[in-house]
């Protein structure tokens, strides 16, 4: 009940659900049925008509998540009643989280919105299929926000507002251990001189897993793996490519049982930033595959030459995980790097992979529009280079208010502890 009286202590606006002062996010984003064209254009005119209606004196901001390379329908609906649309991805390499530059700029310029006073609302809306990237936002502004602390709960909390079923509808594995491991990323600005820290070159040397999974009652599974990321030799080109891909046909793909307790797979894969490392499980027949998890993680926060997951820290397909021995670890050893660019090279041939991530140089315009009178922006680094396109007029501003001195209170009273170099086992070696 605790958790009601949360949300709704004051009655929302109809059609919006409300998370904490000024914060809201659009009802429909928590149903499990998709909205016909003409029903969702309706619903979305009611809204934006009751808004205006009962809150005239009010500015709006609405970001919205998405899959869409043009102007999402809510950009283009909410525009013609002077509302601020900021689009955003979905998803990064399939995995339901965004670049930390991204997740950073979208916190910084959020806080500065509400910042400006009480007549700021904020509004969270996801496209269909992009309900897990919206929840993890929406933990990672409260965390950043100071408003909760627990990582987990939080994130648990969230989820449960909708139907178990939508998460697992529009994520074929489990994406929480990789969002908590950016949740926790998120929690580090209060324990670090510089957050976000600088990205990191380091090369991915090898994955060692200890106690070998069980696929398909097999006894064990034959292991391959890619990585995705920006090419740490082409600084100027963050678009993620496939750093790494095991050839199917080659001698060092086998079938390991699970007598061998222990696989070592050698990489030599340069990365830097955010990066997603995927293990699949290839057929006999070499053409099917399955995938065994995927983790995505950043470079900046790594502070150990192993990275150490165990089976709760990696995603992994729903109902899988009892194929996985209780004791199984993933270990990745990584190697820190003071990578020249001009000299250093990848030992694995790059796979071509073009496919739009992320969002352009001018994307964040509107952004600086509204903000243009804050110094907002952190001053370590060039953020102007990756903020939203400008998608709709801008609104007026309204009074800007005070905030009250007494923050809302939380229900969580405890936080975890921050241990990132427990947080995945990956070994990473200094390039000479």
């Amino acid at each position: 009940m605790a958790l009601f009286r949360k949300f709704f202590f004051k009655k929302p606006p109809d059609g919006l659900l409300l998370i904490t002062d000024n914060i809201y996010v659009f009802d429909h984003c928590f149903s499990m049925k998709e909205m016909e064209d003409d029903h969702f254009e309706a619903h979305i005119r009611g809204v934006a008509a009751h808004l205006l209606d009962n809150f005239g004196d009010h500015s709006f901001m609405i970001s919205n998540f998405g899959i869409r390379d043009e102007e999402s329908p809510i950009c283009h609906i909410l525009s013609e009643y002077g509302m601020t649309v900021l689009d955003y991805p979905g998803h990064y390499e399939g995995c339901p989280l965004l670049t930390m530059e991204m997740v950073h700029c979208i916190l910084k310029s959020s806080e500065s919105w509400l910042s400006l006073g009480q007549r700021n609302f904020l509004i969270m809306h996801c496209e269909q299929g992009c309900w897990p990237i919206l929840a993890f936002m929406l933990a990672a502004l409260l965390i950043y926000l100071g408003q909760y602390s627990d990582e987990q709960k939080t994130l648990d909390m969230l989820y449960k507002q909708s139907p178990v079923e939508l998460l697992e509808m529009f994520s074929p594995l489990n994406p929480m251990p990789s969002q908590l491991r950016y949740l926790r990323y998120v929690s580090m600005r209060n324990v670090m001189p510089e957050w976000p820290p600088s990205d990191r070159a380091l090369t991915l040397d090898s994955v060692i897993l200890r106690m070998i999974p069980d696929f398909h009652g097999q006894g064990g599974f034959r292991p391959i793996f890619r990585i995705y990321g920006p090419d740490p030799l082409m600084p100027t080109d963050q678009t993620p490519k496939v750093l790494f891909s095991t050839p199917k046909r080659s001698n060092i793909v086998r079938f390991y049982s699970q007598a061998d307790e222990l696989v070592k797979i050698n990489l030599q894969c340069h990365v830097q930033g955010d990066v997603v490392l995927e293990c699949i499980n290839l057929y006999e027949d070499l053409d099917r595959e399955d995938m065994v998890f995927r983790i995505m993680f950043n470079t900046a926060f790594i502070r150990s030459n192993i990275l150490m997951l165990n089976r709760d820290q990696i995603d992994m397909l729903w109902n899988t995980q009892d194929q996985f021995p209780k004791d199984f670890r993933a270990e990745a050893s990584v190697i820190f790097s003071d990578m020249d660019a001009t000299t250093s090279h990848i030992t694995t041939e790059p796979v071509s992979h073009q496919e739009k991530q992320g969002l352009g140089i001018e994307e964040f315009a509107k952004v600086l529009d509204i903000f243009n009178h804050l110094d907002w922006l952190d001053g370590k680094k060039d953020t102007s280079l990756h903020i939203p396109q400008r998608k709709t007029s801008s609104t007026s501003q309204g009074n800007i208010d005070e905030s009250p001195a007494d923050g809302p209170e939380t229900f969580f009273d405890t936080k975890e502890e921050l241990d990132f170099d427990s947080l995945s086992a990956l070994n990473f070696n200094k390039i000479p």
